[in-house]
């Protein structure tokens, strides 16, 4: 299953195909302005039964150099098969557009950044056929936006700075900086960034800093936030169903064997919030001689 912070690193681009240029000035490369881009199907499976897509696929178009192919990876790990997919993504796309393709790797830690900027190449030694070398961004290289004025001056390079910096300490000073620029940003142009932002952090844990500063900063924007919080609530109430049904059951057991069952012990049962310790009690209850003897040990 493609995770939200797999599709957050490189969709970012399709939202913002201008982002690119800005990048490559953080990854040392100079690349004319492009005066448009396009997104292009990303499905480059051939009539075989080997089904292959690059994440992201974009045309631009320069008016010095003329028009040339992106795509965007997004890397969550090492992964020895993937050199050989770009490989065939890059030759692909170069044989059925005749158009110069390059490629950009989406990381979000320094070891599968490293990996994924070597240079691979194809064929032995004395013959190297082929070789790949991406652009890779990352912790490494990605800006460290923590001051709000820049993140307003670029809000999509500020939310993929805070998506490559995830597991950075830095990450939560990006947060608020770049939280508190959108304070004044119209809402369509707020939302997407707020949510490329959720999904790129994924489930760690400031996932909760960044859901909380949205419910601070942005009021007007609730989606992703209400949505998660229906969802703990869901969980909660189906925890607390299962913990007042456990105590029911470790209580109906003791009744129905004809067990003297004192306030003390019905409170016992009743203020226990732990539905192991209840499942292990009812499993005492059906050959305990006294209701006291659940408890045994304890």
């Amino acid at each position: 299953m493609v995770s939200p912070p797999h599709e957050a690193m490189h969709r970012i681009f399709q939202h913002d195909p201008g982002l690119f240029s800005r990048v490559t000035h953080f990854l040392g490369v100079d690349l004319p302005r492009p005066t448009g881009a396009t997104a292009l199907p990303t499905d480059l499976t051939e009539a075989s039964p080997v089904e292959r897509r690059v994440d992201t696929l974009l045309r631009f178009e320069t008016e010095e150099r003329g028009p040339f192919l992106l795509a965007v990876e997004a890397q969550g790990r090492k992964d020895p098969d993937k050199p050989a997919s770009w490989a065939y993504y890059v030759s692909y796309l170069w044989t059925k557009y005749r158009l110069p393709a390059a490629l950009l790797v989406v990381c979000q830690d320094h070891a599968t950044a490293r990996w994924a900027q070597r240079a691979v190449t194809s064929g032995p030694p004395e013959l190297p056929t082929l070789t790949l070398r991406p652009l890779v961004a990352g912790p490494h290289n990605m800006p460290v936006i923590t001051e709000p004025d820049e993140a307003r001056a670029d809000l999509v390079l500020a939310s993929l700075a805070a998506i490559t910096h995830a597991a950075e300490p830095v990450v939560n000073a990006i947060l608020k900086a770049l939280s508190t620029a959108l304070r004044d940003v119209p809402e369509d142009i707020a939302a997407p960034i707020v949510e490329f932002t959720a999904h790129g952090l994924g489930n760690r844990p400031v996932r909760h800093l960044w859901r909380n500063l949205v419910a601070v900063d942005l009021s007007f924007y609730k989606s992703y936030i209400s949505e998660e919080i229906r969802d703990e609530g869901r969980e909660q109430g189906r925890e607390q169903g299962r913990v007042q049904q456990g105590a029911q059951d470790v209580l109906l057991v003791l009744e129905q064997r004809g067990l003297a069952v004192s306030d003390d012990i019905r409170r016992r049962v009743t203020e226990c919030g732990d539905p192991e310790v209840l499942r292990h009690w009812l499993a005492r209850a059906v050959t305990a001689p006294t209701a006291e003897d659940v408890f045994e040990g304890e």
